[in-house]
């Protein structure tokens, strides 16, 4: 049985970027525009969701004289992923000051 580790903050950050508008194809240069990722970090995470089965990608042609352009957006598990996530990652950033502290 092969074991889920929890996602990393990035990867919380990728999923809630595109599930904002879920079926809306995105570009991995505006994903690391929008959140402050460099191509470096970014890409390994884009991989790995999708060899998980939680993002389709494709090839957009481009304009003629410029390269296609790969583009990514959640599947169905994606979108549950990406819930799950954002539901799990919520209480350490809400946790509740002690007793005493100000």
């Amino acid at each position: 049985m092969k074991r889920q580790r929890p996602h990393s903050e990035q990867t919380v950050a990728v999923l809630r970027a595109l599930a904002a508008t879920p079926s809306a194809w995105r570009y991995g240069y505006d994903l690391c525009s929008e959140l402050n990722l460099r191509s470096g970090s970014l890409y390994p995470i884009l991989i790995r969701l999708s060899d998980r089965g939680f993002l389709e990608s494709a090839w957009e042609e481009a304009e003629p004289g410029r390269p296609p352009r790969h583009v990514y957006r959640l599947t169905g598990a994606g979108i549950a992923e990406a819930a799950a996530a954002g539901h799990r990652a919520s209480p350490a950033r809400t946790r509740p000051r002690e007793l005493g502290t100000a």
